[in-house]
């Protein structure tokens, strides 16, 4: 890769590691479902008149919006709400990059070379040893629910494969028009009426600007980015950035929140990456592109 697409991805791992954080903060002011409810809408709404027609059918913006939308970035901000830290859920979501080799095998018939399943056990060691120490604490719940969101988000990769769209960024914004609605339901239902309007009749600078970072710069620049670097080279050679993410993520987290990882967190965490780097730098496969396509 040349310096410059270098700089390019390393810019995008950090906007994506800072947006756990924006996430964190946006968990003050607003609660899980409808701060993810409006992070949909800021996304989709200035989008959507740049973008064009839908470059795929209904079924899969419907689809993989459910799946993509309201159940991973539902369960990842519920976790994060109950306590998950920024940092360490920057690292676990990465696990998608293995539940989508798994589901790739389970659903497309695909065969898992030796490096991928030694990176799959290595990495799944690295989640046992990470729930270890959060059953100590008080997020075990929370990390349980990032987990599934990254089980999510790898169904939803396949997902994104199959609808074979021609043009990601155009299927990631008309995906964005899907989970409000659900999610608005949700908030209604679990959150209640009462909160939602507390919440919207009190916003701070903090709340507002947590949306717009995490729609705009993590979304919409981010994944404008990574969809370049993807027209530009293999995704074998991209998706190993996307490590980063966790990186820049416990960084951030420990410089803006004053979050700090237990020494097994973080030889867990460790263990964690060179197990989805084996599982990312295996030779090409038909999963190569949707490992790495979808961001957050």
């Amino acid at each position: 890769m040349k310096p410059i697409h270098i700089a390019l991805a390393l810019l995008v791992a950090a906007l994506w590691g800072i947006n756990f954080v924006a996430i964190k903060i946006g968990l003050k002011d607003f609660p899980p479902f409808l701060l993810s409810a409006l992070r949909f809408l800021a996304v989709a709404i200035p989008m959507l008149f740049f973008v064009g027609k839908p470059c795929v059918g209904w079924r899969w913006i419907v689809s993989i919006g459910l799946v993509f939308g309201v159940v991973k970035f539902g369960l990842l901000f519920l976790g994060m709400d109950l306590g998950m830290p920024a940092g360490l859920s920057s690292l676990v979501l990465q696990a998608q990059a293995l539940f989508t080799v798994l589901f790739a095998v389970l659903l497309l018939g695909e065969r898992l070379r030796p490096i991928q399943s030694a990176g799959i056990v290595l990495a799944a060691g690295g989640l046992v040893l990470i729930g270890i120490e959060r059953a100590q604490e008080t997020s075990l719940a929370g990390l349980v629910l990032v987990v599934a969101a990254a089980c999510a988000w790898g169904y939803a990769n396949i997902l994104m494969k199959q609808a074979k769209a021609p043009n990601m960024l155009n299927l990631i914004v008309w995906v964005a028009v899907i989970p409000p609605l659900p999610m608005l339901g949700l908030s209604w239902i679990f959150e209640g009426p009462d909160r939602i309007l507390a919440t919207l009749t009190a916003l701070s600078w903090s709340g507002i600007l947590s949306v717009l970072y995490i729609a705009w710069a993590s979304t919409i620049v981010g994944f404008s980015l990574w969809v370049y670097l993807l027209r530009l080279y293999s995704a074998s050679v991209v998706a190993p950035f996307s490590l980063m993410v966790p990186v820049f993520g416990i960084a951030a987290s420990a410089l803006m929140l004053g979050e700090q990882l237990s020494a097994l967190e973080i030889a867990a965490g460790a263990l964690t990456l060179v197990g989805l780097l084996c599982v990312v730098r295996a030779p090409k496969s038909r999963t190569e592109v949707a490992v790495s396509a979808a961001r957050p």
